[in-house]
C-alpha cells in the first residue's frame, strides 16, 4: 500500500489510471469527512490535476467555488490528500475555463495555495491581489460576480404546456430583442419551486449570448446578490460592485424573495434596479410569488418590480408532466422507460418538475445498478417514500390551519415575532409539523411563517423533540394534529 501511494509522485512517474484511483480515493475521504451534502455542492465539481513535487494540483469550476472551498474546507481538503499521499505538504486550487456556447471565456487566475489553517486567508488574498485587473463585464462576470450557467438548461430543452406558456413566450421575447421590449422592462417570473423559473433564465441568457453577443449578460442569484454585496462592504470595494451592475445591458437575479428581511441588500438592488431602468438596460426577475405578495421585500422594490411584465409559471397539469418525461426519456442512451411507468409517474408526482425528474432518475439508476426491468411494480418499490409524501398532499398553510384552530390562536399569529408562550409554542409545533409532514427545506419553511431564519426552524424542530420526551400532553397534541392531518 505504501509502494502504491508513493508511485505517483509528479505525472511523469505514475500513469493516468494511478492518479485517477488515487484521486477517487480523496474524493472518497472527503464525501466521508464532509458528508453528502457538502460533498455534491463544493467538491464534486472539482478536479485533479497534476501532482507537482509535494503540491497536489486541483481545478475549481469557478472563483467562487475556489474561494468557498479555501475560506471553509482547507484543512478537510488537504487532511484528504495527507492520508492517501503522505508525502503532499500543500494543495493548490486553480480555475479551469468553464465551457460556453459559442467560444469559451478566457479566465486569467492565481492559485490558492491550502497549505494550513493559519495561512489559508493571506493566500487566498495575495492570490487575488496579484491576478491581473479583468476590465470586462463579459469576461469575468461568471467567475467574479455572477452564477454559471447550466448548459442543460436551453429553450430546446425546456417543455412548453398551458401553465407555462405565457412566462415562455415572454423569455422568448426578451432573449431576441436587441434591446429591452417595451411593456417587458423588467420581466418578472413566479411561481413555485420546481416549476421552471430558472431554467428559463438560463435559456434566455444562453440565447441572448448567442443571438446578441455583443450583449453584456450576468445572471446571479439573489443569495450571490447578497454575498457579493457584503463582501464589498466588508472589503471596501462597493464602487467597483456598483459600476459592474451598472455595466451590463441584462441582470438576471434568480430567487429575489432570499433578500427579504435584508435591508442593506435591498437598498443596493433598489438603486442598482433604478440605474438599469433609467439607462434601458434589461432586468430578469424571479421569485416564488407575485411582487405584490412577496413578504419581508419593501414596498417601494414590490411596485418596482411589478412595472413590466409579471408572467406566473403554474402548477403543472398531467400532459405537461407526462411531456416533460417523455422528452427526458427520448435523451436516455439504451435505456427505454415504458410509456405504462412514465404514465404513472405523471399522474403520482404531481409536487413540481424537479421532483418529478429526480423520481425517473432514481428508477433508471436502480435498473441500471442492479440490473432488473423497469416497470410500474418496480418503480413503486424505488420510489415508495416520495409516493407517500406526495398522496399526503399536506402543505404548510395547512398545518398552520389545523395548529392555530387547535390551540385556539389567531392564523396571523403564525407569522408574527411574538414571542409570548401561548404564540410562540404554537408556532414551534406548526413548523415541527411542517418538518416533518411535507418535503419542503428549512428556509421554505421559514418563510412561511413569516419570513423566519432557516435556523429558528431548526431550534424549533429540536425543542419540539425534546420536549416531547417530557410531555406527554403536548405529545398528545402533535399525534392528534399528525392523525388529523394526514386523514
Amino acid at each position: 500500500m505504501v509502494e502504491a501511494r508513493h508511485s505517483i509522485i509528479g505525472t511523469q512517474s505514475g500513469s493516468e489510471f494511478e492518479a485517477e484511483a488515487l484521486w477517487n480515493r480523496v474524493r472518497s475521504r472527503l464525501r466521508e469527512a464532509c458528508g453528502d451534502a457538502v460533498f455534491r455542492s463544493w467538491f464534486d465539481g472539482l478536479g485533479f490535476d497534476r501532482l507537482d513535487g509535494s503540491t497536489a494540483v486541483m481545478t475549481a469550476p469557478t472563483r467562487f467555488t475556489r474561494e468557498w472551498v479555501v475560506n471553509n474546507y482547507a484543512s478537510e481538503l488537504r487532511n484528504a490528500w495527507r492520508q492517501e499521499q503522505d508525502s503532499v505538504l500543500a494543495v493548490d486550487i486553480i480555475l479551469r475555463s468553464a465551457p460556453a456556447v459559442d467560444a469559451p471565456v478566457a479566465v486569467v487566475a492565481a492559485p490558492a495555495v491550502v497549505a494550513d489553517d493559519s495561512a489559508v486567508k493571506l493566500a487566498y488574498d495575495r492570490a487575488a491581489d496579484s491576478r491581473p485587473r479583468v476590465d470586462s463585464v463579459e469576461d469575468d462576470e461568471e467567475f467574479t460576480l455572477g452564477s454559471p450557467l447550466d448548459p442543460r438548461f436551453t429553450f430546446e430543452n425546456f417543455v412548453v404546456g398551458k401553465p407555462n406558456e405565457l412566462a415562455y413566450a415572454a423569455a422568448r421575447r426578451v432573449a431576441e430583442s436587441h434591446e429591452a421590449p417595451v411593456g417587458c422592462n423588467p420581466l418578472f417570473l413566479h411561481g413555485g419551486v420546481g416549476l421552471g423559473k430558472t431554467h428559463l433564465m438560463h435559456a434566455l441568457a444562453w440565447q441572448i449570448r448567442r443571438e446578441n453577443p455583443e450583449r453584456r449578460v450576468l445572471y446571479m442569484s439573489a443569495e450571490k446578490f447578497m454575498y457579493q454585496f457584503i463582501r464589498a462592504l466588508r472589503f471596501k470595494d462597493t464602487m467597483p460592485f456598483k459600476e459592474k451592475l451598472r455595466s451590463v445591458d441584462v441582470l438576471m437575479i434568480d430567487d429575489v424573495q432570499f433578500i427579504s428581511g435584508k435591508d442593506s441588500t435591498q437598498e443596493e438592488f433598489f438603486h442598482t434596479f433604478n440605474a438599469l431602468i433609467d439607462q434601458k438596460k434589461q432586468l430578469i426577475i424571479s421569485g416564488d410569488r407575485s411582487p405584490s405578495d412577496l413578504e419581508g421585500i419593501e414596498e417601494r422594490i414590490r411596485s418596482r418590480l411589478g412595472w413590466g411584465l409579471v408572467a406566473d409559471v403554474h402548477t403543472t397539469t398531467y400532459e405537461l408532466r407526462l411531456g416533460i418525461l417523455q422528452s427526458k426519456a427520448e435523451k436516455l442512451e439504451g435505456i427505454e422507460v415504458p410509456c405504462k411507468v412514465l404514465e404513472f409517474l405523471a399522474s403520482k408526482i404531481t409536487s413540481n418538475v424537479r421532483e418529478l425528474e429526480g423520481a425517473l432518475n432514481r428508477v433508471v439508476a436502480h435498473s441500471t445498478l442492479v440490473g432488473s426491468t423497469i416497470s410500474v411494480e418496480s418503480t413503486q418499490e424505488v420510489l415508495k417514500d416520495l409516493l407517500r409524501a406526495n398522496d399526503r398532499h399536506i402543505t404548510i398553510e395547512d398545518i398552520q390551519k389545523a395548529v392555530a384552530l387547535h390551540y385556539n390562536i389567531k392564523l396571523t399569529e403564525m407569522h408574527s415575532a411574538r414571542r409570548s408562550r401561548v404564540v410562540a409554542r404554537p408556532r414551534q409545533v406548526a413548523m415541527y409539523l411542517a418538518k416533518k409532514l411535507t418535503t419542503k427545506s428549512l428556509p421554505e419553511i421559514g418563510r412561511k411563517f413569516g419570513g423566519k431564519d432557516h435556523t429558528t426552524v431548526m431550534h424549533a424542530v429540536k425543542r419540539i423533540e425534546e420536549l416531547r420526551e417530557s410531555d406527554s400532553d403536548l405529545s398528545t397534541d402533535i399525534n392528534i394534529l399528525s392523525r388529523a392531518l394526514e386523514s
